[in-house]
């Protein structure tokens, strides 16, 4: 691997008494397609957002590109110019136009005028298949142009890591696809990416490396043919029959569920 375009080093994150990160250890290399996968609360949306700080870690050390980002003296927004991130829901600005939304932050941070700034907005628009679509107004696109508006908004300022943290939750299940196909052109042109999923096809056709989380830590760490069709793990094992099979998911629901009444009504008769 070429030196790592994101290295993370026994990172730990607390909220309160809450230890949401328990050590670490991550490297992604230039033009990797990284996975993270895990069930609710395991810290994998944390974890993004220590990358580029909108955390701060508790402990330990995050670079981007060689440059340490937990170091206190280190110019934070620059780096952050160098990462794009994409979240759950769109941030879009609702009173400005499509086109506005891509070149307000451009104008604000990069300090392009407006001439270049609008006709990047118009080159990453088409990239995501949105060229039609630069007058409009968020309220009258569906989720999924949203989205894509905001990754060609993550793009328009030249990043060299993008970030997306649970890109297609929010939305209904015939608009996902739209926003998987840009970002598999993202990975296709070489873009190092980290992605909080539970896209599982994406994630077995699109990434290198599929990482799953449970408890805060790095459970397994591998290829999505080793980790999604072969997981070494029982957790692992667990979580992925419980979210490829949502009827088997329901199914060990109901049997917890009764063991659980069984359990209570054992304790009662047993109680003095």
């Amino acid at each position: 691997m070429s030196r790592p375009e994101i290295e993370i080093r026994d990172l730990h994150k607390s909220f309160g008494d809450n230890h949401v990160l328990r050590g670490i250890d991550l490297e992604i290399g230039q033009g990797e397609v990284v996975c993270v996968i895990g069930p609710s609360g395991s810290g994998k949306s944390t974890l993004l957002r220590c990358v580029n700080l909108l955390e701060e870690p508790s402990k330990g050390q995050v670079f981007v590109g060689g440059t340490e980002l937990t170091d206190p003296d280190v110019d934070i927004d620059a780096v952050r110019r160098r990462i794009g991130m994409v979240f759950q829901q769109f941030n879009l600005f609702p009173h400005l136009t499509v086109t506005e939304n891509l070149t307000l932050p451009q104008r604000r941070v990069l300090r392009r005028d407006k001439a270049q700034a609008v006709k990047v907005a118009a080159e990453n628009l088409d990239r995501v298949g949105l060229s039609e679509k630069a007058t409009a107004y968020p309220s009258s696109l569906s989720g999924g142009q949203q989205q894509r508006v905001a990754i060609a908004r993550a793009l328009a300022m030249a990043p060299e890591v993008m970030l997306f943290d649970e890109p297609t939750s929010a939305l209904d299940p015939e608009l996902v696809g739209d926003v998987l196909a840009v970002m598999r052109m993202l990975a296709n042109e070489g873009m190092t990416m980290m992605v909080v999923t539970h896209e599982m096809t994406f994630a077995r056709e699109v990434a290198d490396r599929v990482i799953f989380m449970d408890g805060g830590v790095v459970v397994e760490d591998g290829s999505p043919e080793q980790v999604i069709t072969r997981p070494r793990h029982e957790r692992t094992r667990h979580f992925l029959s419980r979210l490829l099979d949502p009827a088997m998911a329901e199914v060990e629901e109901h049997e917890e569920h009764e063991e659980n009444e069984k359990n209570e009504k054992n304790e009662k008769n047993e109680a003095p």
